[in-house]
C-alpha cells in the first residue's frame, strides 16, 4: 500500500513530486495555497505552496528553526518510528537551525567573514577552474554536463573559500557528496568521517590562520564573543550546503532549463546582457531547493484560512511558490526577459541564503563560459527521460548533451 492510500495525503516520496514539484504543489492539485502531505520517512508535514504564504510563513517568528524542537516536533509526527534515524541530527549547531537571539549572533558572526566582496575576490579563481573544466569537456563531442562541470566548480570553489588543502580535497568531495545524498548507509557511513575531518580543518586554521573564508570565521569576533568550537564546524557544514549544492543544481536545472526552451536561449545568445536577470528567471522558474529547511510551530499558527496545529513540521514550497500566479504572470512559462525580483529561490527573512551571492557570481560565471565556447549545445535525450533524484534539492542524476554543432 503506498503512503497516500495509507493516509489519504499527497507523498512527497512519489515520482510525481520528484520529477515536477510545481505541478505536485500546485493549488488546483492540493486544494488550496496549505495543506498536509507525507515527507521522506513517514513524516506529516504542513505545506505552505501560496507565494504570499510562503513570505509570510518565512518571517513569522512561531514557525522555529530551533533543533531541540525539532526533535520534538519530528517524533511527535513520525509515523513509523523505526524512520527516526533518518532524521537522526549532525552537525546542527549553526545558525539555520537557531531562531532569534542565537540565530541574530551566529548570523552576525558569519556576516563578518561571508560577503559579496570576499565572494567578489574569488572571481579570479572561478574563472580559471571553469575555462580548466571547459578545456577538459571540449576534447570531447558529448558529456555529462552534471559530472563534468556542473559539481566539480563549485566543488573547486568551494575547497578554494575554505581553505581546503589540495590532497585533502578528493576525499572532502568523496564525504560530501555521501553526506549530501539520499542513502541512509553512506549517509551513516561518510557523516562521521566528515565531521572528524572539519574538526581537523578547523583546528589548523586556530593554528595557521591563512586567508580563506574559514580562517576568518575562526577569527570572527564580535560584543558576544566567537563562535564555539562546535558552532564553527556547524557553520563550516551549512555553507558546504549553502555554497555547494545550491550552485550544483542551479547549473543543472539552469542549463535544462535554457535546453528545453530552445527561443529563450537563442535569445540569450544574442544578447549576453540579458544573463543576469536569466540567472534570476532560471532561480524563479526551477530552482535549486524545492522547499525550504523544515520549520516547526510554536503554537498555533492560521495561514490562507488554514489552522495549523502547535508542535508541526511546516514544509514551505518555494518551487510551488515561484510559480504562484497571483504573484508571477503566466508563472509556469519560462521567459528570461521577466522582471523576476522577489523570488524566493533563496527564502525571505533573517534566513536567507547566505550564500547567494557567491551562487549569483559562480553561475554568471559558468554560464557565460558555457555559452560562449559550446553556443550549439543541445540535450540528447528527451526531457521526461532526465532523472531527478528525491530530495529538498531539485537534483539532476545527469545530464547528457552534445556540445558541438552535428557535421552535416
Amino acid at each position: 500500500m503506498s503512503i497516500e492510500q495509507a493516509t489519504g495525503l499527497p507523498s512527497m516520496d512519489s515520482p510525481e513530486y520528484i520529477t515536477n514539484p510545481q505541478v505536485f504543489f500546485s493549488q488546483e492539485k492540493c486544494g488550496g495555497p496549505v495543506f498536509q502531505a507525507v515527507a521522506a520517512g513517514g513524516l506529516k508535514v504542513w505545506v505552505v505552496a501560496g507565494y504570499a504564504e510562503a513570505r509570510k510563513a518565512l518571517t513569522d517568528p512561531r514557525l522555529s528553526k530551533n533543533v531541540d524542537m525539532a526533535r520534538r516536533s519530528i517524533l511527535a509526527n513520525l509515523d513509523r518510528k523505526a524512520n527516526v534515524m533518518a532524521f537522526a541530527v549532525d552537525l546542527v549547531s549553526h545558525m539555520l537551525n537557531s531562531d532569534p537571539p542565537d540565530h541574530t549572533r551566529l548570523r552576525s558572526l558569519v556576516n563578518k567573514a561571508f560577503t559579496a566582496r570576499a565572494s567578489e575576490r574569488l572571481r579570479p579563481s572561478i574563472e580559471s577552474t571553469t575555462r580548466k573544466l571547459l578545456d577538459g569537456m571540449a576534447v570531447h563531442s558529448e558529456t555529462d554536463l552534471m559530472e563534468a562541470f556542473a559539481h566539480p566548480l563549485p566543488m573547486a570553489v568551494l575547497c578554494e573559500l575554505l581553505g581546503v588543502p589540495q590532497p585533502d580535497r578528493e576525499r572532502f568531495d568523496h564525504w560530501l557528496s555521501a553526506r549530501m545524498s539520499n542513502d541512509p548507509q553512506r549517509i551513516t557511513m561518510a557523516a562521521p568521517a566528515l565531521l572528524a575531518y572539519l574538526r581537523e580543518l578547523v583546528d589548523s586554521k586556530r593554528r595557521a590562520p591563512a586567508d580563506d573564508l574559514l580562517s576568518h570565521l575562526v577569527q570572527a569576533q564580535n560584543s558576544d564573543g566567537r563562535l564555539s568550537p562546535e558552532e564553527l564546524v556547524a557553520t563550516t557544514f551549512l555553507l558546504l550546503v549553502a555554497g555547494h549544492e545550491t550552485t550544483v543544481h542551479l547549473i543543472g536545472a539552469g542549463m535544462t532549463s535554457l535546453l528545453v526552451h530552445p527561443d529563450q536561449l537563442a535569445r540569450l545568445q544574442r544578447d549576453r546582457r540579458l544573463l543576469p536577470g536569466a540567472i534570476e528567471e532560471l532561480l524563479r522558474y526551477d530552482g535549486p531547493v524545492k522547499t525550504a529547511t523544515l520549520r516547526f510551530t510554536t503554537e498555533p499558527v492560521e495561514l490562507a484560512g488554514t489552522l495549523i496545529p502547535a508542535n508541526s513540521p511546516v514544509a514551505i514550497a518555494l518551487a510551488a511558490a515561484n510559480r504562484d500566479e497571483t504573484q508571477f504572470t503566466a508563472g509556469d512559462s519560462f521567459d528570461i526577459t521577466r522582471p523576476s525580483v522577489g523570488h524566493l529561490a533563496f527564502g525571505h527573512g533573517i534566513h536567507y541564503c547566505v550564500g547567494a551571492p557567491l551562487a549569483r557570481l559562480e553561475t554568471d560565471i559558468a554560464f557565460t563560459g558555457l555559452l560562449d565556447r559550446f553556443p550549439y549545445m543541445q540535450l540528447l535525450c528527451d526531457p521526461s527521460d532526465l532523472q531527478w533524484q528525491p530530495g529538498m534539492f531539485r537534483a539532476l542524476a545527469s545530464l547528457p548533451v552534445r556540445l558541438q554543432a552535428p557535421h552535416r
